[in-house]
């Protein structure tokens, strides 16, 4: 039987169609990514939207191409940007642009806070400004609702609804906790504290816990969708108890299957499947952190020999001369940066650092070494969190994104710091792979 996935990205759309073998790991036949280049440009700097008509035309083209090469395929699964919301009116047609993730309004001052600080003091729960929960109050606010809409949810969720028909939203908790207001312990949405914000139960798509079928798109069954983080998960690391999943894009993050809720300063227990949490923390500046350093050389070299090339590979060269150097050191002696370049989630005012400078370790190679062990270590640290509050131990971890694909270094710097075997998943895709997988579980 042949599964498809769908996920609907900030800057492209992507797909996959896999061959399911049941008990084996599917195969894959084909993966393909378009742009997702629908923007729409603004008067407002800290407005962030996209066509979502214009999305769904491109994520339903998308899908139609592989059911025409693939006529037997049987099954379809959603995934997509998370926090983000449309509205949708009573026939379950988009009415509104898309207000993703990105979105500030929620940073805007209402009175005397920032919308998002507002909610966070009044209430004690953990929102930030691109939620979508936070987006639909400001525009309750300022009368930015269209007419006809009676409810909202996530572009994934009405791509759903858009490709079989269904009149009103249904929401994997993966999503609905990605909007805001939601109780992750009990798995319901904090209908008393919305209330007192204006926003009635009418508003609040429903939601489930299991993956539930939506409908038929050209005889194939369409599931509902479930958040990116969960599908990232799920098509690297599958269900595996100890596993974390490592991904280092422009920014950093960790996850970790866990039966038990959890949650502290810098960490979020995320809603996953079969009624279990993904522990979650993420670090601002992941990969960002190497590309300054290449940056700060590239520079150099500019000035220095008018030449301006990508410096990727001689930093490369430099970060394993720098490990093998580091192993030398005693700890007391050993270069240490602390790559928090851009704060932290829970400190956005804290800043990088560079400790244990001596005159033998200001080299080149100790500090392209440095940034990718600190990289690795704000990772870390966030596990020892997990660790110690939940006791789970990792012996294995997936890693995803091109920080790691391209970064040899890097991994063996993530094998020994946490003391577990790492794989890298074959397939760039781990989100609309997780989002096929996922299909096959209704």
């Amino acid at each position: 039987m042949k599964i498809a996935g769908i996920d609907i990205g900030t800057t492209t759309i992507s797909g996959i169609v896999l061959e399911d073998k049941k008990e084996k790991r599917p195969e894959i036949l084909e993966t393909k990514t378009i742009q997702n280049d629908c923007f729409i440009q603004t008067g407002h700097e800290w407005e962030r939207i996209q066509d979502a008509q214009q999305i769904l035309k491109k994520a339903e083209a998308l899908l139609d191409c592989f059911i025409n090469k693939y006529p037997d395929i049987k099954r379809v699964g959603l995934t997509g940007q998370m926090h983000g919301i449309v509205y949708v009116d009573e026939q379950g047609k988009c009415v509104s642009p898309l207000y993703t993730w990105q979105d500030s309004r929620g940073n805007l001052c209402e009175d005397k806070l920032p919308l998002a600080e507002e909610i966070r003091e009044k209430y004690k729960i953990r929102t930030a400004s691109g939620y979508g929960i936070v987006t639909h109050i400001y525009n309750m606010r300022h009368n930015l609702v269209p007419e006809s809409a009676v409810s909202f949810c996530t572009i994934m969720d009405c791509f759903g609804m858009y490709l079989t028909g269904r009149k009103t939203p249904l929401m994997h908790v993966s999503n609905a906790a990605g909007i805001g207001f939601f109780d992750g312990s009990k798995m319901c949405f904090e209908t008393e504290i919305l209330e007192k914000e204006g926003v009635h139960k009418s508003w609040l798509p429903e939601t489930c816990m299991e993956i539930r079928e939506l409908g038929l798109y050209k005889n194939c069954t369409v599931t509902t969708a479930i958040g990116d983080n969960q599908a990232s998960f799920l098509g690297a690391a599958g269900t595996w108890e100890n596993t974390a999943l490592i991904n280092m894009g422009t920014g950093g993050q960790i996850s970790i299957l866990s039966e038990k809720f959890f949650e502290t300063d810098g960490i979020e227990a995320r809603p996953f499947l079969d009624g279990k949490y993904l522990l979650a923390g993420a670090s601002l500046c992941g990969g960002k952190a190497y590309a300054l350093l290449e940056q700060f050389f590239r520079k150099f070299m500019k000035e220095a020999k008018g030449i301006e090339e990508p410096l990727y590979e001689i930093i490369e060269k430099l970060a394993w001369k720098g490990k093998e150097l580091n192993a030398r050191q005693s700890e007391n002696r050993r270069l240490k940066i602390e790559t928090t370049f851009d704060g932290t989630r829970t400190d956005p005012e804290i800043s990088g650092s560079v400790m244990n400078l001596f005159s033998d370790n200001f080299t080149p190679e100790y500090f392209a070494y440095g940034v990718l062990e600190g990289m690795s270590r704000e990772l870390y640290q966030m596990y020892q969190i997990i660790c110690q509050g939940t006791g789970i131990k990792v012996n294995r971890i997936a890693g995803a994104g091109n920080g790691l694909r391209k970064n040899p270094v890097l991994c063996e710097i993530i094998k020994e710091m946490f003391g577990a075997e790492l794989a890298v998943t074959e397939c760039e895709e781990e989100a609309a792979f997780g989002a096929a997988m996922s299909s096959r579980r209704h």
